[in-house]
């Protein structure tokens, strides 16, 4: 079973940074894809960036030219570089991987248990 643990979240000012780290682990035959989500009080869940097996890179519009998303193959791992946050951007990450257990495998999506990020005064 692939099992995605998440760290790096916590309580910042206005204007610092943070850097999330998501890391995979169990049977993976294959990542498809990686990317980094976030869900705030009485909204619903939203893309913030995701990172693709090319290595090219998407980030919601709220979050260009502030968020930086990267990954380590070597260790299947996953950053979100949150850089000049906002009070809107607090919410509670979560990472998912877009994978294969095996190569007979559908894909499938699996998440992290989500780590809270709050940005206030």
């Amino acid at each position: 079973q692939v099992q995605l643990v998440e760290s790096g979240g916590g309580l910042v000012q206005p204007g610092g940074s943070l850097r999330l780290s998501c890391a995979a682990s169990g049977t993976i035959f294959r990542i498809h894809g990686m990317g980094w989500y976030r869900q705030a009080p009485g909204n619903q869940r939203e893309l913030v960036a995701v990172v693709t097996n090319g290595g090219m890179t998407d980030y919601a519009d709220s979050v260009k030219g502030r968020f930086t998303i990267s990954r380590d193959n070597a260790k299947n791992t996953v950053y979100l570089q949150m850089n000049s946050l906002k009070p809107e951007d607090t919410a509670v990450y979560y990472c998912k991987v877009d994978g294969q257990i095996r190569y007979w495998s559908a894909k499938s999506d699996y998440w992290g248990q989500g780590t809270q990020v709050t940005v206030s005064s």
